[in-house]
């Protein structure tokens, strides 16, 4: 069984905002001291949208790094690269489009949604269609066990999980693998052999998903089995195939709650966005300028929190007890907007006072982002060649002899 492991990318497609910290890089910076992360730069995603004006692919790739670091993403813990510079991502995208169903594609709900919602833009293209299949290739290329989404992915995910399992039924074929898988069964001892050939029968005739769990477990913990050996058992535990691609499973992400400037999803294109690292007079002046509930006209007169954008705030930063000063006041007129707004201004600061200062770094030496994405590369791409390798050899690509 391959080792757990996390995969997760952003588009390039300009400076991060608080949404998105609050949306995914929070939880980015709590799965790297969990388990073995890798964090890419999709930069050939953006030309899906974007390919007929790529300048600023290369600058807001640079710069999403940087805001990944501010965040809290640790190098030291997590590998941090640009798709683009893993060109075994393309290669299995290529290989896999061999064998993907064209309806598999274009049943992927965000394939019709994005097309309605950019319908100025020219995506009757084939890089638009297959970009769920790249995406799978992003995430099947490193065997990862892990990939952290919000709800609406899940589909991709899924389909991810379908392409692993059709791949593996097409090519996990070796020759000898019944006896082989049973000479590894030997390997486990008397007992443990007895053990996985009950539980592998119970999952096979019955179909007892906890019967398969147990024998994943128990081979988990075997410590005499090659990596070969373990991955025929896995294999041979489910069917008669040897894993090749692994099924990555969802890890759900809380979407994010914290909203625009103007109560809507806070969203560049919007113009109701807090960069992450934006300066703190323009911070301070986006939220003192926000809308507020329109039957406050006067300072005298009451209003309703609910029917404010600024309380959708208060409901992220503030703790229970500026959030019932709040409530009381706005209603009673006891306090004005003014007032109400600078607890928020002042929890923004604060959240994004240790970004700036981790940024601050990478700006004054841009060298040093450099290094850490070509280190992450470089480990990228070593995972990446070593299951292009069993993936070429498993379609008759391996080419041994020559």
């Amino acid at each position: 069984m391959y080792p757990d492991r996390v995969v997760s990318g952003m588009r390039p497609t300009g400076a991060m905002h608080l949404g998105h910290y609050h949306g995914a890089l929070k939880n980015w910076v709590k799965m790297q001291s969990e388990l073995p992360c890798l964090f890419f730069v999709a930069d050939w995603h953006a030309l899906t949208t974007h390919y007929d004006d790529p300048s600023i692919i290369e600058t807001s790739t640079w710069d999403m790094v940087v805001d990944w670091l501010a965040a809290g993403i640790d190098p030291a813990q997590a590998t941090l690269f640009i798709q683009s510079r893993v060109p075994e991502h393309a290669e299995l995208h290529l290989l896999l489009s061999m064998a993907t169903p064209l309806g598999w594609l274009e049943r992927v709900p965000t394939y019709k949604d994005q097309q309605e919602k950019l319908a100025d833009r020219d995506l009757a293209t084939y890089g638009f269609l297959g970009y769920p299949l790249l995406q799978a290739a992003d995430v099947l290329i490193y065997r990862a066990s892990l990939v952290p989404v919000g709800e609406d992915q899940i589909p991709h995910i899924e389909m991810m999980r379908e392409l692993a399992r059709r791949f593996n039924h097409l090519y996990g074929k070796e020759k000898g693998f019944e006896e082989k898988a049973q000479e590894a069964i030997k390997k486990l001892g008397s007992k443990r052999a007895r053990m996985y050939t009950e539980l592998r029968t119970e999952f096979q005739e019955q179909g007892k998903a906890d019967a398969l769990e147990q024998a994943k477990a128990m081979l988990d913990e075997a410590q005499n089995l090659s990596m070969i050996d373990r991955e025929r058992l896995f294999g041979y535990l489910e069917g008669s195939r040897k894993l090749i691609l692994v099924e990555p499973q969802v890890r759900l992400t809380e979407a994010s709650r914290l909203p625009g400037l103007d109560g809507q999803k806070m969203s560049k294109s919007y113009g109701n966005s807090i960069a992450l690292r934006e300066d703190k007079d323009t911070v301070t002046k986006k939220i003192r300028t926000m809308p507020t509930d329109p039957a406050r006209v006067r300072r005298t007169d009451p209003g309703e929190p609910e029917k404010c954008p600024v309380w959708r705030l208060h409901q992220v930063y503030s703790d229970d007890t500026t959030k019932e000063w709040v409530l009381k006041g706005c209603r009673s007129a006891g306090i004005g907007c003014l007032e109400c707004k600078q607890p928020v201004v002042d929890a923004v600061l604060k959240e994004q006072e240790p970004m700036r200062e981790r940024a601050q770094k990478y700006l004054d030496d841009p060298s040093l982002v450099r290094a850490i994405v070509a280190d992450g590369c470089d480990k990228a791409r070593k995972l990446a060649q070593e299951t292009m390798r069993d993936v070429r050899e498993a379609m008759g690509l391996g080419y041994t002899s020559v």
